[in-house]
């Protein structure tokens, strides 16, 4: 691994702070091209394809690994009078930018073709063809190792790269999800069990899938034979396993933030979670501390969706009294830091709380 060990979200501004120098630069700046490195499955790709579409930037996407000759990368050669030039390839963008020019899984490539991307990186060119003005660009890289079929990358292209290493985690994957269309029950899950992400088949990606075929079931725990086979064929046993026992305590039915935020009956829902934490004589923080996690990532990702009336229930449900104050003020003080949640300070009791403990 190479690079600072990062988050999804330092990751994505490493890439805005290059695409916003192109953007306020006269057009020779070339940045240095980035590479991400990290575990399969952990949303490399879909996060530089993501961003692109956020920041409304073209994107080309290749994969160097499926170049087998290396006209697939400089193109074919063509006869222009005396002299012989290179067509470039049909993936080569021709639009000026700021756009991304995405090279996945980049140590997967034959050791020629890494070769010949060694001058593009250098040089943003390739024989007889260039990329246009203001266009980066991103690469992916599985680690070295055993585990992964390789080809390692010398200084030489190391050295004409940025490096940054993702890693996973829990609250920023569901900050994702939540405006993704992950199933809900998926989010709570991967919330309440990040420890078991990142595995051989458990991954971000693979929980994706196997959340994906869930969406039609409706009550889970009347599709356990089908849940464990589905999940049997995409995750690791342990997690599968996890899985069912999530569904058997009936931690799929925890309220989702739109019922807390929007039900016009604060107190019904109030005495839902408490049941649900007070679970006999012990009280399951564990379970609070995954409803909390989960209404700040579905509130940070939404800055548009605060209204008056979720405004007042966020404020109760922050003064829960069954809430211990080291969970209350985490949530607190993670939501205060959003522009659009700044308004909890205009409760007395809330604002008293947070300076307090500053």
């Amino acid at each position: 691994m190479y690079g600072t060990k990062a988050h999804a979200d330092t990751v994505i501004r490493l890439i805005e702070h290059n695409i916003n120098i192109m953007r306020s630069q006269a057009g020779t700046f070339r940045p240095t091209p980035v590479c991400i490195w990290g575990l399969h499955g952990i949303g490399k790709t879909e996060l530089v394809k993501g961003l692109a579409q956020r920041l409304e930037a073209p994107l080309v996407y290749i994969a160097p690994a499926q170049f087998e000759e290396m006209g697939d990368l400089v193109g074919m050669p063509r006869i222009e009078g005396s002299a012989t030039s290179f067509a470039p390839p049909e993936w080569v963008p021709t639009q000026e930018g700021p756009g991304i020019l995405l090279l996945d899984d980049v140590n997967r490539a034959d050791d020629r073709i890494l070769r010949g991307i060694m001058q593009l990186m250098q040089y943003y060119e390739l024989v007889s063809w260039k990329l246009p003005e203001r266009w980066m660009i991103v690469l992916t890289a599985n680690p070295d190792g055993g585990d992964y079929s390789v080809t390692p990358l010398d200084d030489a292209m190391l050295n004409r790269m940025l490096h940054i290493t993702m890693e996973f985690d829990a609250n920023v994957w569901a900050q994702w999800a939540e405006t993704a269309g992950v199933d809900e029950r998926g989010i709570y899950f991967v919330l309440a069990y990040p420890e078991l992400v990142n595995g051989r088949r458990t991954t971000p990606r693979s929980l994706v899938q196997f959340f994906e075929l869930l969406a039609p079931f409706e009550q889970l725990d009347e599709h356990l034979p089908m849940i464990k086979i589905l999940g049997e064929s995409c995750l690791d046993p342990e997690t599968v396993q996890a899985f069912i026992n999530f569904v058997h305590l009936k931690l799929d039915r925890m309220p989702a933030p739109e019922e807390i935020l929007d039900t016009p009956d604060f107190e019904a829902v109030a005495g839902r979670v408490q049941r649900l934490v007070n679970d006999g004589t012990v009280q399951r923080l564990d379970i609070l501390s995954v409803i909390i996690s989960r209404l700040n990532s579905w509130l940070i990702s939404r800055p548009d969706a605060m209204t008056e009336k979720r405004m007042d229930n966020l404020t109760r449900f922050l003064l829960l009294e069954f809430i211990p104050n080291d969970l209350r003020l985490s949530m607190a003080q993670e939501l205060v830091r959003h522009p659009h949640l700044k308004g909890l300070y205009a409760n007395g009791a809330i604002a008293e709380f947070l300076l307090k403990k500053m």
